[in-house]
């Protein structure tokens, strides 16, 4: 069989001729700017609101087990009546609107522009309240839904599927929110679609990039945690390595299990209150974040972020309180995603998983491989929680510049997500299922319904009782 190489004059006028072919990328391109820039502002927001809620537990710790049950609960309250697509990570909602029973005019139930900016309002307010939430999980549901938006300025024979742009844009929300370019890639395959349309896949991955290029541009090509500092890595790392990658594993994985049933609910009394009295469910669960936070000395509050980069620095204090904060930080966490207000579990995933190394160094009193410990630890805990060991390893190696542990990195994740695996089903996943209990049979809705989700609304599924 004769092959012929490609004629490059006749490639170059076809790409010429097609302007509207190049059209639509620039519109690709356009919408991930957008993306990165909505990302970026949703960074600068949470800021605020982390800053404003400090001066608040500063200057007046008691008013926190009043106002964070209020606010709770009136995001609550607010995402069930008008957005209950807002609600939880972020994520599930993108891997549902990607599920092949999600017909494509059901979009809106999942991502759209509507939910995005809604998003980023109500995940700030649930960091103002104290919440142990972050806003990586809630920055993919953003962008996917900038990037779907560009759908309907795509011409009509564009090999740009809606399915791609929800894939990029929730990449992309990843490569913005933790200034990880090569991460949201990879997130893109392992955790959103096994594979990408050949035909479209380099557009897609351009916009990626250029998303987190946007954050690059904005908070400077820094990594998230700052440099690494370890020493020459040896045989002696082994056995505490194994030990912190197990215990994270173990923990990580009964973190995914837990999440599930408390997502799914039971036939528990806990349960049943939530069913039954969402709004009062959130006010609780906010106090008793609240009652947690002021048991720690505010350790446990927010993303985690102040917390686990002092740790990785090597300067704790007396904040850390080893084993107990690991424990409560993971109820926290729990408790705040229970609640129903819409945040991630990405942030205080790397928190619980920093302090689970640190606890280790402490314990076998080996301060030197503290640094390298933390750096697996958030890894491994990452890795079991999501089991997405590739995009757990690469985020918390860019994250930490932390090249010179690439191998320890990724065995940790490896032997993470293999653990987990024994104990609990993939989160996201499992979390997706739920989601698309909200879809309704296509021919049960309304034609003016269907176009209005279609267009990017979540109101038009019914409230829950």
């Amino acid at each position: 069989m004769q092959h012929h190489e490609p004629d490059i004059l006749h490639n170059l006028r076809t790409e010429l001729v097609g302007w509207r072919s190049w059209l639509d990328r620039a519109v690709v391109l356009a919408a991930a700017a957008l993306a990165g820039l909505l990302v970026v502002g949703f960074t600068l927001l949470t800021q605020q609101a982390l800053h404003l809620f400090g001066l608040l537990w500063a200057h007046a710790p008691w008013a926190l087990f009043v106002a964070g049950p209020l606010c709770a609960a009136a995001i609550v309250g607010f995402t069930r009546r008008w957005l209950p697509g807002a609600g939880g990570s972020g994520i599930p909602q993108v891997m549902a609107a990607l599920d092949t029973a999600t017909p494509p005019e059901r979009y809106g139930l999942f991502v759209s522009l509507r939910i995005s900016v809604a998003k980023v309002l109500l995940s700030s307010a649930g960091l103002l309240a104290g919440l142990s939430i972050g806003r990586e999980g809630p920055s993919v549901q953003v962008a996917a839904g900038v990037m779907l938006a560009a759908r309907r300025w795509l011409s009509a024979r564009t090999v740009i599927s809606a399915h791609g742009l929800l894939v990029a844009g929730g990449a992309a929300g990843v490569a913005a929110a933790f200034n990880t370019p090569l991460g949201g890639v990879l997130f893109a395959i392992e955790q959103l679609s096994r594979t990408l349309n050949q035909r479209s896949s380099g557009l897609l991955i351009a916009a990626i990039v250029l998303a987190g290029l946007i954050a690059v541009s904005v908070f400077g090509n820094l990594a998230y945690f700052g440099v690494i500092r370890v020493p020459a890595l040896g045989w002696e790392l082994l056995g505490p390595g194994l030990l912190v990658t197990v215990a994270a594993a173990l923990l990580g994985g009964l973190f995914a299990r837990l999440m599930i049933a408390s997502m799914a609910g039971g036939a528990d009394r806990f349960s049943a209150w939530r069913q039954r009295w969402p709004i009062r469910f959130a006010a609780g669960c906010a106090l008793a974040v609240a009652v947690i936070g002021a048991a720690t000395g505010g350790a446990t509050f927010g993303s985690g972020y102040e917390h686990t980069r002092a740790l990785l620095e090597g300067d704790g204090g007396t904040a850390h309180q080893p084993g107990l904060f690991v424990l409560l930080k993971f109820a926290a966490t729990w408790l705040s995603a229970w609640s129903g207000v819409p945040g991630g579990i990405f942030a205080p995933s790397l928190s619980i998983g920093a302090g689970v190394g640190h606890d280790v160094a402490w314990l076998l009193q080996r301060p030197e491989l503290s640094s390298a410990l933390i750096a697996m630890g958030m890894a491994a805990f990452l890795s079991a929680v999501t089991q997405a060991p590739i995009t757990a390893f690469i985020i918390v190696m860019e994250m930490v510049a932390g090249h010179t542990m690439v191998l320890s990195l990724m065995a940790a994740s490896m032997l993470a997500s293999l653990i987990s695996r024994q104990m609990s089903r993939p989160l996201y996943e499992a979390l997706a299922q739920l989601q698309l209990r909200r879809l309704e049979p296509v021919e049960a809705v309304p034609k003016a319904q269907s176009e209005e989700g279609a267009s990017a609304t979540g109101a038009s599924t019914p409230r829950r009782p």
